[in-house]
């Protein structure tokens, strides 16, 4: 089995309607640093993912943040994180945070159903691992979305 080192959490920049979604998000950024695990996520400071972050940092861990420059010149970047990377796209912000990563978690709350894009798996790393499913399978066509522009188009909004 291979050492989770680092988590990628995927999960949207407003609270949500429910107080649940920020608790959650503090507790798995509670959860995450009595693990030892470190924090990839997409870099605000705003909504779940500043909660999830702050959690981190609050409790001694490291946060890595990925983050368009769009939104950094929008002023919502976290620069009080350990790393934060300032990338053109979100194509490069995925893949960025992709390969920095060893598994992925999207947390429920508004925005994070469309990371399910990030459902391709890479073996070793696939957070949809399970016994009688191989970290180096493909995901069942019925569960992949129709076309990559949809894809890209609901990620552009993010």
């Amino acid at each position: 089995m291979t050492d989770l080192k680092r988590l990628c959490v995927f999960c949207g920049s407003k609270h949500g309607v429910r107080p649940a979604y920020r608790e959650a998000a503090r507790a798995m950024g509670e959860a995450l640093v009595a693990a030892g695990i470190d924090l990839v996520y997409g870099g605000g400071r705003v909504g779940l993912m500043g909660v999830v972050a702050d959690a981190v940092l609050d409790a001694g861990g490291e946060v890595i943040g990925v983050i368009p420059e769009a939104m950094s010149d929008r002023e919502i970047a976290h620069y009080g994180l350990t790393d934060l990377h300032v990338v053109k796209t979100m194509h490069e912000r995925k893949a960025l945070m992709y390969n920095l990563s060893d598994g992925f978690v999207a947390l429920p709350g508004e925005g994070s159903a469309r990371w399910r894009s990030c459902s391709r798996s890479r073996p070793g790393r696939s957070w949809a691992s399970t016994p009688s499913r191989p970290a180096s399978s493909t995901w069942p066509a019925s569960t992949r979305r129709s076309s990559p522009s949809s894809t890209s188009s609901s990620a552009r909004g993010s």
